[in-house]
């Protein structure tokens, strides 16, 4: 993307958000948000939408949709201010393409992959279909690193190391933040990924992306970092901040950001 000046690089801005319903966030103050964020890129997760549910468009945004099969759950969405190259729903698997969870976008110097990961759920009910599309996902994202960098953001529903929890210690276990998921994330950085968030601020603690609504989670900021950019280590030379809006109200969750060079 470039700003109109011949061969002058113009930085990147990505945000990437799960709204929990865009419908109920818009009423909350989406298109609001959407405009002071003013990114070049903006992702959605749990859009919780069907085609023609919502008529939402930005002047100068392209928009592209992946709904869930079924209604008011998952679902993703990208407005984009630069036309894409090309553009993929799902990671190649029919039995992970029912869910609307996964969006990628093809530009000139990079793939922009938005990803809503499923919930493992209480009791870790999910866990083994989570396990399979982690593995699915991770398998996509390395064949399409082959090819140029990879941008993965969304809400990847996993807290990875103690520091992206309020409370580690009552939580092992829990969906999120079990052993198995934490280690899908843990072999996804080892296959040439950087989490962004991290390479910035490797020791921040209380910065967090979700809070439940019970218990006034959000004013005691006990919170869960689950919300990712990830991008191919091949790209940290361009990576130029990585932030998260935990003054951005709306959703159980706050946008994080991105800018690349």
């Amino acid at each position: 993307m470039r700003n109109g000046s011949p061969g002058k690089e113009k930085n990147v801005k990505l945000i990437s958000w799960n709204v929990n319903g865009l419908r109920a966030c818009v009423g909350k103050g989406f298109r609001e948000a959407f405009a002071a964020l003013d990114a070049d890129i903006f992702c959605v997760q749990e859009s919780k939408l069907q085609e023609g549910q919502i008529d939402l468009s930005f002047e100068g945004y392209q928009s592209y949709w992946n709904y869930a099969e079924k209604k008011g759950y998952s679902g993703t969405a990208v407005f984009t201010k630069k036309t894409p190259q090309g553009v993929a729903f799902g990671i190649g698997r029919e039995e992970h393409g029912r869910e609307g969870r996964v969006i990628t976008l093809e530009y000139a110097d990079f793939f922009l992959v938005t990803c809503y990961t499923p919930n493992s759920q209480d009791g870790l009910r999910r866990l083994e279909y989570r396990m399979s599309f982690e593995d699915a996902l991770r398998e996509y994202l390395t064949q399409l690193d082959r090819k140029k960098p990879v941008i993965l953001c969304g809400d990847l529903n996993v807290a990875h190391e103690e520091i992206d929890l309020k409370n580690p210690a009552a939580n092992r276990q829990n969906a999120g933040f079990s052993d198995q998921e934490r280690g899908k994330m843990t072999q996804l950085l080892e296959a040439g990924f950087t989490d962004t968030f991290r390479y910035f601020h490797p020791d921040e603690k209380d910065a967090y992306s979700w809070w439940s609504y019970r218990m006034r989670a959000r004013e005691r900021n006990a919170g869960w970092r689950i919300d990712y950019f990830i991008v191919s280590r091949s790209l940290e030379t361009r990576l130029v901040s990585a932030c998260i809006h935990p003054e951005i109200f709306g959703s159980d969750h706050c946008p994080v950001e991105l800018v690349i060079r």
